[in-house]
């Protein structure tokens, strides 16, 4: 059996790897987005608003491409055209979503099948389009961005004096559908040695959200073992590792990054 030979010094190294970062200028994805490029990648943001874009990065690494995750067309231009340009992918990561709806007694139907397409067959139409792409290289690598809720029930009390941020009942079903998704395709992609993986994030409530409810960013953060809510700079270790040689052996795992919340 052939051994893989990697210096040391280089196992995290990611200059020059081309990774594509759907909703890269979102709450959770800049802060990474922007430390991907000072560590020397490019890195392409997939998303469908320019000017946020360009209030967001000004960075000779980040670039934007259009692209809308509901429609097979436009990931399908996308990818087409980042790989003409750079002649590879390397990493692919799917972190947008979208979704509307939020009670549990009285989501329309619309509304919930509207979630379950914006977080969990968004995710599918991403990885089934870059598959070629990866396979004509024999490698390449998937991040896919779950939550807590994937993996653990809401504890409702938490939300009792803060109703507007009710978590809704399609999110966390489609986010385990993610997981469920990274297994099955770490399993199938395998052979062609490509690396499927996931990242939990825990409590990370946006600045907006923050600023309008600190007393449900205090519950929040009493919830976990560090007794704080998560930072976006929190989440960049474990997309640098996933992004580089050091998880060449690593798939079809998930780690989670929730200050200790699931861990109760």
């Amino acid at each position: 059996m052939a051994k893989i030979k990697i210096k040391m010094g280089d196992i995290f190294d990611i200059k020059d790897k081309v990774i594509l970062f759907t909703g890269g200028y979102g709450y959770l994805g800049e802060a990474t987005v922007k430390y991907y490029a000072q560590l020397g990648a490019k890195v392409y943001v997939l998303a469908r608003n320019k000017e946020k874009f360009e209030v967001k990065f000004n960075h000779k690494n980040i670039f934007f491409v259009d692209c809308d995750i509901s429609q097979t067309l436009t990931i399908k231009e996308a990818f087409k055209k980042i790989y003409q340009t750079e002649n590879k992918i390397d990493v692919l990561i799917n972190n947008a979503f979208y979704s509307r709806g939020q009670s549990p007694e009285h989501m329309t139907d619309e509304d919930f099948m509207h979630g379950i397409d914006g977080t969990l067959n968004s995710v599918f139409r991403c990885i089934r389009e870059i598959i070629p792409y990866f396979k004509n290289k024999k490698r390449g690598k998937i991040i896919n961005v779950s939550s807590m809720y994937g993996v653990v029930a809401p504890d409702f009390k938490l939300y009792d004096e803060s109703p507007d941020f009710l978590n809704p009942p399609h999110y966390g079903a489609a986010k385990a559908g993610v997981l469920q998704l990274t297994k099955y395709y770490a399993s199938y992609l395998g052979k062609y040695n490509i690396n499927v993986n996931a990242i939990t994030p825990g409590p990370f409530p946006s600045t907006y959200v923050k600023n309008s409810d600190s007393d449900f960013e205090k519950r929040l953060a009493n919830n976990t073992f560090l007794n704080r809510v998560g930072l976006p700079e929190d989440l960049i270790g474990a997309f640098v590792l996933l992004a580089s040689n050091a998880s060449s052996y690593m798939t079809g795992q998930n780690i989670i990054i929730d200050g200790g919340w699931t861990s109760k």
